[in-house]
């Protein structure tokens, strides 16, 4: 995608004063939404044949315990040479009042690349997006699409630390930081739509998403083949035939434990009698209507 005007561009040379440093908390954690994902993919589809991957902003929301949420995201013109790198800052800027108008609460968090190459340009990107996001550090999205040969697709997250006594732009360790992809029920039906589509483009036909009851079978198949998978993974490691990880067992014990205590401590006795109480008056304001409709039928009469 070529560039705009050049009066536009400003060019990310080795020139600053230094880098940047922001006294925010450092982000703990980044969760991006579908959204942005394929916004990202689809500004990734529709770059030229020249270049080797394309750059945009990032928007979303923070939290105080240092949680990024990536809500959307735009592409952002770019252009890069063995000799230096130039981005369209009006265009940038223009792009995020535009956002900013619909959605207000939705700000700058960072920016995203495609590929897994990490130089001194993507270091020069990220100190202007710190500039950006001051007094918050920004956040870097390397999103691998899978087209390299030995490249798995995938998303990586990562914020920028400054190197050496007197750190400059240019000199930028990418340190990783836990990232998720999460999705609301919402997004649900489109998501399952997305991903029913036939694997042959030219057979692909549009059908109707689904009904909630539909979802809901779904959804129940997909939790009874989940819980046989760790049935049966379970008692592999207890045969001695499967080498257990740690990090599963952890991860099934904060899983499950809560539920054994609920049912330990009596919560799930409680809960039921709660439900079989809503019910009863459920039944109960049921019968005084049909009486209430027959008793006025008997006066009319």
């Amino acid at each position: 995608m070529p560039l705009g005007p050049p009066s536009s561009a400003i060019f990310l040379q080795n020139v600053a004063p230094g880098f940047t440093s922001t006294p925010g908390r450092t982000p703990t954690s980044v969760t991006v939404h579908p959204v942005a994902l394929f916004s990202i993919l689809d500004h990734y589809l529709r770059r030229n044949d020249a270049q080797d991957r394309v750059i945009g902003t990032l928007l979303g929301t923070r939290s105080e315990n240092g949680e990024v949420e990536v809500r959307s995201a735009f592409a952002v013109l770019h252009s890069e040479t063995a000799e230096q790198v130039a981005v369209d800052m009006e265009y940038h800027r223009t792009m995020y009042d535009l956002h900013h108008k619909v959605n207000p609460k939705e700000v700058i968090v960072g920016w995203y690349s495609t590929g897994s190459n990490l130089n001194t340009y993507s270091a020069l990107i990220q100190n202007f997006y710190t500039q950006e996001t001051a007094p918050h550090q920004a956040i870097h999205l390397a999103i691998n699409t899978g087209v390299e040969e030995g490249q798995q697709a995938g998303v990586k997250a990562y914020v920028g630390s400054p190197v050496g006594v007197n750190p400059k732009p240019e000199n930028c360790v990418f340190v990783p930081i836990p990232c998720e992809l999460r999705f609301n029920d919402a997004e649900r039906s489109g998501l399952d739509l997305l991903t029913s589509a036939p694997a042959n483009p030219g057979s692909a036909t549009f059908t109707n998403p689904a009904s909630d009851l539909e979802l809901l079978e779904r959804s129940l198949q997909q939790l009874s083949d989940m819980l046989d998978r760790v049935l049966s993974y379970v008692q592999s490691v207890l045969a001695g035939e499967v080498k257990g990880d740690a990090a599963v067992g952890r991860y099934l014990m904060d899983a499950l434990g809560p539920s054994t205590e609920d049912l330990e401590k009596g919560e799930f006795n409680s809960h039921l009698q709660d439900t079989l109480m809503v019910s009863y008056l459920a039944n109960l304001v049921r019968s005084q209507a049909e009486v209430s409709s027959r008793l006025a039928l008997v006066k009319a009469s």
